[in-house]
């Protein structure tokens, strides 16, 4: 018989190199893969929204709520409250990237908690609406004028106009003049910057977004500054290439994206 003979300690150590390169080669595709899945929760988490904002407003001749209106303490205008009735699955109201609860400021990966809303104590969410969709009943609505509000999705260019995405707050007013946030994940809850609520990083440089024609689609950071908001916002402004924004404009972190 032949003698036996095993593994010699230079051969155990090229195995291990060998596994430890393969790591080092496969983890980086690993967390691209498990990324990317999660991306594409957040746009199927999106999908059932675009379903709840088609009922909701086929229910109501094609109005959005109003805001703010009260019935038995529940603020039942705010579209927290509105869209209730529409689904039941509470995992719909973040996107998978916003894995941590409120209370890490200044991080782009939280979901809100909507203590101050009426009836809305531990509703937790990481999309938000766009305000200026809102129905308001008097001449404004939080100081926004109502007159600039779509109200309705019976309007035109419905492809073009935001509706629900992701968000670190319950929703904003975007400008066309609002300045870009000079990091990733400087909010801004209030005041009058709102695009700061919308212009954060969770997908590699894209938010997904439902559009007023329930499309999903995903959308360039910088190109949210190309969107109609609201019925007077200038999709040709200072924060787009039309305007004349250069790419040493933006704050550092986000030259890298596609300017648009």
């Amino acid at each position: 018989m032949g003698e036996r003979r095993g593994f010699t300690l230079i051969e155990l150590l090229v195995v291990i190199a060998i596994i430890a390169l393969l790591l080092a080669i496969l983890m980086p595709a690993l967390s691209r893969v498990k990324k990317q899945a999660k991306a594409t929760a957040c746009q199927m988490n999106l999908h059932h929204w675009a379903v709840i904002w088609s009922m909701y407003t086929g229910d109501n001749d094609g109005s959005f709520p109003d805001g703010v209106r009260n019935v038995d303490g529940k603020q039942v205008g705010h579209w927290l409250f509105a869209a209730e009735p529409y689904y039941k699955d509470e995992a719909i109201r973040w996107c998978p990237m916003a894995y941590k609860q409120w209370g890490q400021a200044q991080n782009p990966f939280v979901a809100w908690e909507a203590t101050n809303v009426g009836g809305g104590a531990g509703f937790y969410t990481s999309y938000g609406i766009n305000n200026w969709l809102y129905h308001p009943r008097g001449a404004a609505l939080w100081g926004y004028e109502a007159e600039n509000h779509w109200k309705s999705a019976n309007v035109q260019g419905t492809d073009r106009i935001p509706l629900f995405l992701d968000c670190f707050y319950l929703g904003g007013h975007p400008r066309h003049t609002n300045d870009p946030p000079e990091f990733n994940g400087q909010t801004q809850n209030a005041g009058p910057i709102c695009m700061r609520r919308f212009c954060i990083d969770r997908h590699d440089g894209v938010t997904n977004m439902v559009f007023l024609n329930f499309s999903v689609r995903k959308v360039g950071i910088k190109e949210l500054w190309k969107l109609k908001w609201h019925r007077e916002f200038n999709t040709n402004g200072p924060w787009t290439k039309a305007g004349g924004a250069q790419p040493m404009d933006w704050p550092e972190w986000m030259r890298k994206f596609k300017d648009y």
